[in-house]
C-alpha cells in the first residue's frame, strides 16, 4: 500500500516494513473526513429507522401426532396402518414441517384472504401498509398474468373516486366495473365510508405466484426440539393483526387438508356403499313385487304341516346361506373395483373388508401409501423419483390386495355352494310338501338374502358415517399466533451502531483506497525505495501564486529551503571551473522553471553571477514568467553566425546578478538544434563570464533532449513534484544513475505539503506569514 505496506525490496535490497505511525497518522490526519462521514451516515440511519416500515414476529405452536415421539392426541380406531418399512414413519413431523412450507398451501391462503392486493396509505412522506381499507378492489376476470401493478385512489365521496395510474387520472364510481392494464376487469367498492380518512391510498396488485413467493420468504417452519413433535411456525410481517390472521388461515389449511386426508376412506366407503345400497335395494323391490304375486296368482294364504316343517328344518341353512351369499356378492364387488383402472389411486373402502388381519394390514398400507402419496405431491410432481417409486409399491400392493381378495372370493363361493347342497339335501328328506309351496320358499329364501344383504349395508354405512365424524386432525394448535409487542426490524441501536461502524469505515476505505490506487511519489521513503539517486533539496508547496519566492519573501521557509539547496550544491560543485547546473524532470508541470528562477536568484544573492539558460525548446516557459522578450535567443544564435553570446545575454530586473538567455523562436528541429555546432563555443564563452549557469532543459522522461545537454553539465537535478511524479517515473532516474549518462546526478523534490512528505523545517519563526483563516486550512482537503 504505497507507503503504508510495500513488499517490493527497494535498491539496497531492504525489505519495507508496514509502519504503524505513518498509518495512526494519515487518519489523524483525515479528521474531519472521519468526522462529517460519522455524521452523514447517523444521519442516514436516523432516516432509515424513522421511515422504515416496522416489521413484527408472529410465532405459533402446533402438535402433531408423530407416532415414532410421541404426541397429546390419542390414536384414532382405523388410523393409518404402520407402512412396514416401506415409508419410514407413520406421522413424521418432519414430514408435516415440509407440508407447512409448500406453495399450495401458501397459495390457498393468499387466495382466501385475498393478500395478492394490498392496500397502503400516504401520511405526509410515509406510505405504510392498512389492513382494514374501507374500500376493496375485486379482481373480476384477471389476465393469465398479473403484472405488479400500483395504483392511487382518493375518495371524493360515497359514490365517486379519483384513480390514478402512472400519468393517467379519471374519475370512476364505486362498484363500477373498469379495465385495468396488466391485471384484468376489477371494480373498486366502499365498505365503510365512516372510516374513510383523509389522504391517498395507493394499491400494489401483484401476482398470486409472486405474492405467494413473498409470504413464504417470510415465513419460518422448524422442530426447535427434536425430542418432541411440536411445529414452531413464524411469520414476519409489518402489521401484527395481519400476520396472525395469516398465520391462523395457515393452521386451519393445513388442519382441513390433515381431516380430508382422513376423512377419503370414510368418504370412499360410504360412497361405495351407497352404491351398493342402491342397487340392492331395487334387487330387493323386485324379489319382493314377484313374492306377493306369486301369492296372489296361486291364491297361497297358509302353509301345510309339511311345508312349515320344511321351513323349520332348512331355516339355519337358509341363514347361513344368505350370510355367504352377502360376502361372495361384497368380494365380487370389491374385485371389480380393484380390477377398474380408473380407480387406481382411490383409497379402499376399509369397512367392508372381513376380519382378516393379513387383508387389512395389506389394506393399512394400501390406503396410507395413497394419502403420502396425495401430501408428497403437494411439493413435487408425478415425475419426481419418490411418486414413482410410491407408486410401484401401489401398484404391488394393489395386486396383492387382489389376490387376497380372490382367495377369500373361492372360500366363500365353496362355502356358499356347501349350503346350498346342505339345503337342497334338507329338502329332499321331507316328501309330500306340494311343489307350489316349494316354489314360494325358493323365492321367500331370495328374498331373505338380499334383506341380509341390505341390512349389512345399511349397517356398515351408518358405522362409517359414525366413524368419520370420530376424526381429528393428527395436530392441534397449542399456542395460538401472536404477534410480538416490539418489532424486530428496524432495530435502532443496531443500524445506529451500524452508521457509526460504516462512518469509521468508510474513510479508511477512500483515504488507504486512493492509496492503492494513487502511483505518485508522496514521501522521500518512496524515493529511496525507487532509487539509490541521493535527494538534495526539499522545496515545500507554494500557496502563491509568485514565482519569484525568494525575491519577494527572502524570510520564507521555502527561501530557507533554496538556502538549503545552495548549500547541498556546493558538495557537488567543489572546483571553480564546475558551473553549470542541468535542471530536468519526467514530464512537464513539475517546476523546473520555479525552481531554475528561485535557485538562481538564491545563488545572486550570495554576490554570484548567474545565467538562467532556456533550452526547453519545445515548450518554453521560462521567459513567460520572467516577461523577458523571447525573440531573440538561442535558436537565433545557432542560424545566425553574426551573433555571440553577448548579444543573447538579457539582464533581470530580480537581481543584479542575474541574467537570461532566452529560447527563442521554436525551431522545426529542437533536437538538431541543441546539437549545433557553435554549442560547445557558447558555453565555453558563458563559463567564462558566469559562475553559475543554470539550464532549464526539456523533461527527459519525454523526449531525449536533457541528455544531449547532460556532456556539458557538472551536476544534474531531476525535479519530482509531490503526488505528480508517478514512481515507475524514478527508473529513468535509477537507470541514468546506473549507466552514468549524466554526471553528479541529484533529486530535488518540489511542491511538498509536509503532513504529508513527513518533515517540517520549523521556519515560521523567520517571518513566514500564514494568512489564511482557520477554517480554510480545515476545510482544504488535500487529496
Amino acid at each position: 500500500m504505497n507507503n503504508i505496506v510495500n513488499n517490493n525490496t527497494n535498491p539496497n535490497g531492504e525489505e519495507d516494513i508496514i509502519n504503524l505511525k505513518d498509518v495512526f497518522s494519515k487518519l489523524v490526519d483525515k479528521w474531519l473526513w472521519f468526522l462529517i462521514s460519522i455524521l452523514i451516515c447517523l444521519l442516514l440511519s436516523f432516516f432509515y429507522a424513522k421511515y422504515t416500515a416496522p416489521l413484527y414476529q408472529i410465532r405459533a405452536k402446533i402438535l402433531v401426532n408423530d407416532d415414532e415421539k410421541g404426541g397429546g392426541l390419542g390414536k384414532q380406531a382405523g388410523a393409518l396402518m404402520d407402512l412396514g418399512g416401506l415409508m419410514g414413519a407413520k406421522n413424521s413431523v418432519d414430514n408435516e414441517v415440509e407440508i407447512l412450507r409448500t406453495r399450495f398451501l401458501m397459495e390457498q391462503v393468499v387466495r382466501e384472504m385475498q393478500l395478492n392486493v394490498i392496500y397502503s396509505r400516504k401520511i405526509d412522506f410515509l406510505t405504510r401498509e392498512v389492513y382494514n381499507s374501507p374500500f376493496k378492489l375485486s379482481i373480476l376476470k384477471g389476465l393469465d398474468t398479473i403484472k405488479t401493478t400500483n395504483i392511487e385512489v382518493s375518495v371524493i365521496d360515497n359514490q365517486n373516486l379519483r384513480l390514478k395510474k402512472n400519468n393517467e387520472v379519471r374519475n370512476i364510481k364505486w362498484g363500477s366495473e373498469f379495465k385495468l392494464d396488466g391485471v384484468g376487469i376489477v371494480k373498486l367498492d366502499l365498505l365503510s365510508p365512516s372510516r374513510t380518512e383523509s389522504g391517498e391510498y395507493s394499491v400494489r396488485i401483484l401476482s398470486i405466484d409472486q405474492r405467494v413467493s413473498n409470504l413464504l420468504a417470510q415465513l419460518s417452519v422448524g422442530v426447535s426440539n427434536k425430542q418432541v413433535s411440536i411445529i414452531d411456525l413464524g411469520l414476519s410481517y409489518t402489521l401484527q393483526q395481519k400476520g396472525e390472521d395469516i398465520l391462523n388461515t395457515l393452521i386451519d389449511k393445513y388442519t382441513q387438508a390433515n381431516l380430508r386426508d382422513k376423512n377419503s376412506i370414510a368418504d370412499s366407503t360410504y360412497l361405495f356403499i351407497k352404491e351398493r345400497i342402491n342397487k340392492i335395494a331395487s334387487e330387493l323391490g323386485d324379489v319382493e313385487n314377484k313374492v306377493e304375486s306369486f301369492k296372489q296368482q296361486n291364491q297361497l294364504s297358509d302353509m301345510s304341516e309339511q311345508g312349515k316343517l320344511l321351513v323349520q328344518n332348512t331355516g339355519e341353512f337358509s341363514t347361513e346361506l344368505a350370510k355367504a351369499e352377502t360376502q361372495v356378492s361384497v368380494l365380487n364387488d370389491l374385485e371389480r373395483y380393484l380390477k377398474d383402472n380408473t380407480d387406481s389411486k382411490r383409497v379402499f373402502p376399509s369397512s367392508l373388508i372381513p376380519s382378516d388381519l393379513v387383508f387389512s394390514n395389506l389394506m393399512g398400507q394400501y390406503n396410507a401409501l395413497l394419502l403420502e402419496r396425495e401430501k408428497q405431491l403437494l411439493s413435487v410432481t408425478e415425475e419426481s423419483p419418490f411418486i414413482k417409486n410410491i407408486d410401484k409399491q401401489i401398484e404391488g400392493l394393489r395386486s396383492d390386495i387382489l389376490s387376497n381378495v380372490q382367495i377369500t372370493k373361492n372360500s366363500y363361493v365353496a362355502n356358499r355352494n356347501k349350503l346350498r347342497n346342505q339345503l337342497k339335501s334338507a329338502e329332499g328328506q321331507i316328501s309330500g310338501v306340494p311343489q307350489i309351496e316349494k316354489n314360494y320358499l325358493k323365492l321367500a329364501r331370495n328374498q331373505q338374502i338380499k334383506q341380509e344383504l341390505y341390512i349389512f349395508l345399511m349397517q356398515k354405512a351408518e358405522e362409517t358415517a359414525i366413524s368419520k365424524t370420530s376424526n381429528i386432525s393428527i395436530a392441534k394448535t397449542i399456542d395460538p399466533p401472536k404477534a410480538e409487542v416490539a418489532p424486530i426490524s428496524p432495530k435502532k441501536n443496531l443500524i445506529y451502531l451500524v452508521g457509526l461502524v460504516a462512518g469509521l469505515i468508510l474513510p479508511v476505505i477512500v483515504i488507504f483506497g486512493s492509496e492503492l490506487l494513487n502511483n505518485s511519489i508522496k514521501t522521500k521513503e518512496e524515493i529511496n525505495s525507487l532509487t539509490q539517486v541521493p535527494v538534495i533539496g526539499e522545496i515545500s508547496h507554494n500557496s502563491s501564486d509568485d514565482n519569484l519566492v525568494v525575491a519577494n519573501q527572502s524570510r520564507s521557509a521555502i527561501s530557507e529551503q533554496f538556502r538549503a539547496l545552495r548549500t547541498n550544491l556546493s558538495f557537488y560543485l567543489r572546483n571553480n571551473d564546475e558551473k553549470i547546473i542541468l535542471l530536468t524532470s519526467s514530464m512537464s508541470g513539475e517546476g523546473k522553471s520555479f525552481t531554475a528562477i528561485n535557485l538562481g536568484n538564491i545563488l545572486a544573492l550570495a554576490g554570484k553571477k548567474v545565467l538562467l539558460m532556456e533550452l526547453d525548446l519545445r515548450k518554453p516557459g521560462l521567459s513567460a514568467k520572467l516577461n523577458v522578450d523571447n525573440s531573440l535567443g538561442y535558436s537565433n544564435y545557432t542560424i545566425k553566425n553574426d551573433l555571440t553570446a553577448t548579444n543573447l545575454i538579457k539582464p533581470l530586473h530580480i537581481n543584479k546578478n542575474m541574467f537570461i538567455i532566452s529560447s527563442g523562436p521554436l525551431p522545426p528541429n529542437p533536437a538538431e538544434t541543441l546539437m549545433n555546432e557553435r554549442m560547445p563555443l557558447l558555453m565555453e564563452e558563458l563559463k567564462k563570464q558566469f559562475d553559475y549557469i543554470i539550464l532549464d532543459a526539456p523533461p527527459i522522461g519525454i523526449i531525449s533532449d536533457a541528455q544531449l545537454l547532460a556532456p556539458y553539465a557538472d551536476v544534474t537535478l531531476f525535479l519530482v513534484r509531490q503526488k505528480v511524479t508517478q514512481k515507475d517515473q524514478l527508473r529513468i532516474v535509477e537507470e541514468l544513475y546506473r549507466s552514468g549518462k549524466m554526471k553528479s546526478l541529484g533529486i530535488v523534490v518540489n511542491d511538498i505539503v509536509n503532513k504529508y512528505y513527513g518533515y517540517g523545517y520549523g521556519y515560521g519563526a523567520y517571518g513566514e506569514n500564514e494568512t489564511q483563516p482557520w477554517y480554510k486550512k480545515m476545510f482544504k482537503l488535500r487529496s
